[in-house]
């Protein structure tokens, strides 16, 4: 068994922090000791706390460093070390530092636990900057003799940590039930297994003091314990809410990245529209120009043929040019066309140009009215279609019957032409699109976005059946 008299005071270094300092500042509280077993592992316990709180010190101090909104996690820096330094400063040359960093260690103790509530009082600073001047200079004036200031100091100091912690749990507690800050107010029950069990440690500690020496001395080194615990949990939640903070911003990161790619690929879009939209009204300008050039020029001039020439000939040919620039015109203008209107212009023209033909023509309207409207360009190119169609009866069938039906099925309109002739002479190789027009009225429905048919066969005639949709 080892034995620990008042000159081996060094020995004392191995205390926990509020009994240290107050050996320190009490030597008289220092009398003869047996260093027991227990004594002896609460000590081994003190300095692998020692050096766990240098080593948080080092990585805290790095965060507080590098983030702005950790500033104040300099003060847990500063009452890390100042624990660290003070459980070493056990030589007798030593001793005038102790009671400076016992306040070093208050200071930075109730501004790490206020600030990191975001609560600052500017008296609240000067009065501990003034006790880190009053509390060495009043043991100095005594020469040495500190038996009751320093027992005196130990309590205020001791009693300054408690209320800050206790006031720090308050704090935290009205923000968690308040809701404005979650992150200081939600962790609030882990702040309290960590504050609760320190304060009622340096409690204790006071009042064995005052009670048993005896008993002070056997439990204070294990009491003393949660101090440096304490501030081992401080700086692992500190680090594990930069952590979180670094993951947050992270995933913050990758949702205004990719809300920025959604907002780019919008305003791409959107200026695609606006360069369809400008090319359109470009083009829908032109188209109008033309127009009507067409119609102011070259419609008069082919007027004036139609009732000038004394050629029936050429008067046929420039009443049918005038028709075609009519219909181009009206493809160019751009302006819907009633569906009814277009059926009525059509089938006036059908059976017509069959009956001068010779071919009786059987048109089939749609069974009920229908309210629906042409494009100008589909209206032209079905025009121009059923024309192509018409011709090829009337030049190279041979029919006698010639039946046209329309219907309007789900969106689409069908248009059916048959006839009762010949059909496609099988010269053609069975290749429908290689004469009568057939490859052009295939790629005027194609432009259309539908699709025109043909069947035929010798001896039964043809069918064309074109579909485009409405």
């Amino acid at each position: 068994m080892i034995q620990l008299t008042a000159p081996q005071a060094p020995a004392l270094g191995r205390l926990p922090l509020v009994l240290l300092c107050a050996a320190l500042l009490c030597p008289a509280a220092a009398q003869a000791q047996t260093v027991t077993p227990s004594l002896y592992w609460a000590a081994t316990l003190h300095g692998w706390a020692a050096a766990m709180l240098a080593l948080m010190a080092t990585a805290v101090g790095v965060v507080s460093s590098l983030h702005h909104r950790e500033r104040p996690a300099s003060f847990l820096v500063g009452m890390m070390l100042s624990w660290v330094v003070l459980r070493a400063a056990t030589a007798p040359g030593a001793a005038g530092l102790r009671p400076l960093l016992m306040t070093l260690l208050v200071l930075c103790g109730v501004q790490y636990l206020l600030r990191q509530m975001n609560w600052k009082r500017s008296w609240i600073d000067h009065a501990l900057l003034i006790q880190c001047l009053v509390v060495p200079a009043s043991l100095l004036v005594t020469g040495g003799q500190v038996v009751v200031l320093g027992t005196l100091w130990h309590v205020v100091l001791g009693l300054e940590l408690v209320v800050a912690m206790g006031w720090a749990l308050w704090l935290r507690r009205q923000r968690q039930q308040s809701a404005v800050d979650d992150a200081p107010g939600g962790d609030f029950h882990l702040m309290a297994a960590l504050l609760l069990p320190t304060m009622l440690a340096l409690v204790a500690e006071m009042l064995l003091a005052a009670v048993s020496e005896t008993l002070w001395w056997t439990a204070s080194p294990w009491l003393g314990l949660m101090l440096p615990v304490l501030m081992l949990g401080l700086g692992l939640q500190l680090l594990n809410n930069v952590a979180h903070a670094r993951v947050d911003a992270e995933k913050r990161a990758a949702s205004l990245e990719q809300r920025m790619a959604e907002r780019i690929a919008e305003v791409e879009r959107n200026h695609a529209q606006l360069a369809e939209q400008k090319l359109e009204q470009v083009t829908e300008r032109e188209r109008k120009r033309i127009a009507a050039d067409l119609h102011d020029d070259l419609g008069a001039k082919l007027l004036t043929i139609v009732h000038t020439s004394e050629s029936d000939r050429i008067s046929t040919l420039a009443r049918e040019a005038l028709e075609e620039m009519r219909l181009s015109v009206r493809g160019l203008t751009g302006k819907p066309v009633h569906l009814i209107d277009a059926l009525g212009d059509w089938r006036a023209e059908v059976v017509s140009r069959l009956g001068q033909a010779n071919i009786l023509a059987e048109w089939k309207s749609p069974a009920e009215d229908v309210e629906h409207t042409l494009q100008a360009r589909s209206y032209v190119q079905t025009t121009r279609i059923l024309r192509e169609s018409v011709s090829n009866i009337i030049k190279h069938s041979g029919a006698t019957h010639a039946t046209i039906s329309c219907a309007v099925q789900e969106g689409d309109f069908i248009l059916t032409i048959q006839d009762d002739g010949q059909g496609i002479p099988t010269e053609l190789d069975g290749r429908l699109d290689r004469g009568h027009g057939m490859a052009s009225m295939k790629s005027r429905a194609k432009q259309m976005h539908g699709q025109c048919l043909v069947e035929s066969g010798p001896g039964w005639g043809t069918v064309i059946r074109l579909t485009i949709p409405l």
